[in-house]
């Protein structure tokens, strides 16, 4: 399974548009954080987590000649948003995308984007099959999906166990039902926003525990904030088998 992470960012902190700091200004790459997905590429699918305002660019960036489904985690729109650039894959593969979310995320799509849900399809307006899920494990193929409970603050959101890569992003507390599910993972994504505390999402020190009590063989960390610091003097913190990922890190796993 090969896994390339398309944005590592998030919305948090000032818009990098006006803001002067040394991480926004930085002429590194791994620096320049779209806002947080990833692609899935299995042996019969390529499946996206998430599709937030970033989504057209970052598969163009990527080079993705196919897509067969958009996994959901939550419907904040950093997660949703790029939802309508789907079109361009109906168009070019001939085919609907397989949507996979909640049925109160499934609600929020509805809301945010009714033309796709109307009645009255109008022609060239993305075409999906929507697929609800819970907390039970699903199949996209011939690929086992492991729902994790994750509340972000006060909502409950997903993150997702495929083999032994485990994705989990935005999240503040984790349950122990879903640690237990997480345990044995040879990779694992999580969410490191800053050093200061934050109410809805773990800290670089919440996430080093984190990472440290599940072992994974390798951990990376996402759903990063300019607020971190810089990629170069942030890795230098960490424990030698942690890292930033950085927007077009290419990873594999089993």
């Amino acid at each position: 399974m090969k896994v390339t992470f398309l944005g590592t960012g998030t919305s948090q902190g000032i818009p990098v548009i006006t803001c002067q700091c040394v991480v926004c200004q930085s002429d590194d790459h791994k620096n320049k954080r779209l806002r947080v997905s990833v692609l899935i590429e299995t042996d019969d699918k390529t499946i996206v987590i998430d599709s937030g305002p970033d989504f057209r660019y970052q598969m163009l960036r990527a080079k993705v000649k196919d897509l067969d489904a958009i996994l959901f985690t939550h419907e904040h729109k950093d997660h949703v948003a790029g939802l309508d650039d789907i079109r361009p894959f109906n168009y070019l593969l001939k085919k609907n995308i397989d949507i996979y979310a909640t049925e109160r995320v499934q609600d929020a799509l509805k809301r945010e984007f009714s033309y796709i849900f109307s009645e009255h399809h109008y022609p060239g307006l993305p075409q999906i099959d929507i697929h609800t899920i819970t907390n039970e494990p699903f199949f996209i193929g011939k690929t086992e999906i492991i729902p994790l409970d994750i509340m972000h603050y006060k909502l409950p959101i997903l993150g997702y166990r495929i083999g032994d890569f485990t994705y989990i992003t935005d999240a503040k507390t984790i349950s122990e039902t879903s640690v237990e599910k997480v345990m044995g993972t040879k990779i694992l994504v999580v969410n490191a926003l800053q050093h200061e505390q934050h109410i809805s999402h773990f800290t670089l020190q919440e996430a080093i525990d984190f990472s440290a009590r599940i072992g994974a063989e390798q951990t990376y960390f996402t759903h990063i904030s300019h607020n971190l610091g810089l990629h170069e003097d942030v890795e230098k913190e960490l424990p030698k088998n942690v890292k930033l990922a950085y927007d077009g890190l290419t990873i594999f796993s089993e």
